[in-house]
């Protein structure tokens, strides 16, 4: 009975690890938010696939929004694709000994720009910091990881 409630004690902070290990990336499911209404715009799935983050669009959020609306602003092969499934994460990947994912880029859907990418968990992995910027001028989020 011993060695089945250590076993049992074992697995529970083996999993406690492992579960607060992987909240201090950027995979998961994050809300992002307006910078200037505080309104919750989109859900954005983030995966790691090789070592390398890629994100896509999987839930539109505003009001009122049309839930096929296509990325009219986007250029080349992302023109008037629907935004639900959009990547808008390419490339990025961890910086060593960082908790910081760098070198990818970021797709404003809105504007059809993309920019260079940093991504950062803070608060234990509840929110993501997401920067997007060109040279020295540039503009960071706060995501809201979705539970």
């Amino acid at each position: 009975m011993k060695k089945i409630q250590a076993l049992a004690a074992a697995v529970l902070v083996a999993g406690g690890m492992s579960a607060a290990w992987a909240e201090m990336t950027p995979v998961g499911t994050w809300r992002s938010v307006d910078d200037k209404t505080g309104e919750a715009k989109s859900e954005i799935q983030i995966s790691e696939s090789a070592g390398v983050v890629n994100g896509q669009v999987t839930k539109l959020l505003r009001k009122g929004v049309d839930p096929t609306a296509l990325c009219t602003e986007c250029k080349d092969a992302l023109k008037d694709k629907p935004m639900v499934g959009l990547p808008i994460i390419t490339g990025a990947k961890k910086a060593e000994g960082k908790d910081v994912w760098e070198g990818g880029k970021i797709l404003d859907p809105e504007s059809g720009k993309s920019y260079t990418l940093r991504l950062t968990p803070i608060e234990d992995g509840k929110k993501l910091e997401v920067r997007g910027s060109i040279g020295p001028f540039g503009r960071t989020q706060t995501w809201v990881r979705v539970q």
